[in-house]
């Protein structure tokens, strides 16, 4: 019995000893990036016009993970990925849809991953970077955990991802701007690292348009948020000053000012979303299609009419920039949680 009692110590401390070794190594490995990392700068970038009008795309493709048919531990659901072949699946409609649209002048992509087993370690940047040989390509990097432990039957391990913006111009410059705020130790080390990439354009007039892809917080308890779109409020402030055109797209997490939500039947309390505050900011434009949802509960597999769905990928406009049309390309969460919308604008 003391041999038994003995041999079940040492299992114990040799668990707690090998977890406190897991958690010095990664935090020893956490990814720290500056608050500000310049990705791209030339002295020789394309001069627009200010008064063009441009056209723009916005989708989190949700690392090709989340098609229709999947739920998700992290929200609630029973699975981690789908099959390796439901990602290459999922990846070829996003190929596919986004082949459809090489004229959209700026598009705006967020959860696309490099090197991931969540997708396989399949590398999502270069597989979309090739559709657009013309397009200048910049990456922001927002989740880069070298093994996420959780959940313990089927980790999801190694993570690398982030954000992609793609247009058919050269900007002078290309700068990742890191969000403030975490969640706090060890949860932190195997989190986000959430991010907004700039690009930035030269006009003319020797003013700038500054197209912004956001990726803000999606697990916290509205903290986290509220920290960010002050930071960003900021950002756009100082920007605006300076008598620029700036637009800001992506994956919000939270529903625009006095938006709607859809199907509101049988929410969980921990799904709601919350709206940006209307008064955030004076005279800037909030541009969204209230008709479609953008984002789906991944709680469960997606029925519609049934799943819970709202609208938190959209556009915020400075007031030199006018809108004209915006629009949810409806494809029934076939191949991501997220849905792309499309925009039109013009500067003024």
């Amino acid at each position: 019995m003391k041999k038994i009692f003995k041999y079940l110590l040492f299992f114990i401390l040799a668990v707690i000893f090998s977890f406190t070794l897991f958690l010095v190594y990664s935090t020893i490995n956490d990814y720290k990036p500056d608050k500000i990392i310049q990705i791209f700068k030339t002295e020789e970038p394309d001069l627009l016009d200010e008064t063009s009008e441009f056209s723009l795309l916005i989708w989190n493709i949700g690392y090709c993970g989340l098609n229709k048919e999947m739920d998700i531990f992290y929200d609630g659901g029973k699975n981690v990925r789908p099959t390796g072949e439901k990602i290459i699946e999922n990846l070829n409609g996003v190929k596919s849809f986004l082949n459809q649209k090489n004229q959209t002048d700026f598009i705006l992509l967020q959860e696309v991953d490099k090197e991931s087993k969540r997708s396989y370690r399949i590398n999502e940047y270069d597989s979309v970077q090739k559709l657009f040989p013309e397009y200048f390509c910049s990456y922001g990097k927002n989740y880069d955990v070298f093994f996420v432990p959780t959940p313990p039957s089927e980790p999801m391990g190694k993570v690398d991802g982030g954000l992609m913006t793609l247009s058919k111009y050269l900007p002078s410059e290309s700068v990742r701007y890191a969000f403030p705020g975490n969640y706090d130790w060890p949860i932190s080390i195997f989190m986000l690292d959430p991010c907004f990439l700039v690009n930035r354009y030269s006009l003319k007039n020797e003013k700038e348009f500054i197209v912004v892809n956001t990726h803000n917080s999606a697990y916290d308890d509205e903290r986290l948020k509220k920290e960010q779109t002050e930071y960003l409020k900021q950002f756009l402030l100082d920007e605006h000053k300076n008598g620029n055109y700036i637009i800001v797209g992506g994956d919000w997490n939270q529903c625009p000012p006095n938006c709607t939500e859809h199907f509101k039947t049988d929410k969980p309390d921990n799904e709601i979303r919350t709206n940006i505050p209307s008064d955030f900011l004076e005279n800037w434009k909030w541009m969204y299609d209230n008709s479609l949802p953008t984002n789906r509960s991944v709680k469960t597999p997606y029925v519609k009419g049934k799943t819970p769905t709202s609208v938190i990928d959209f556009f915020l406009l400075s007031p030199n920039i006018e809108a004209i049309s915006i629009k949810t390309v409806d494809l029934g969460f076939e191949f991501s949680d997220h849905q792309p919308v499309e925009a039109v604008i013009k500067l003024k």
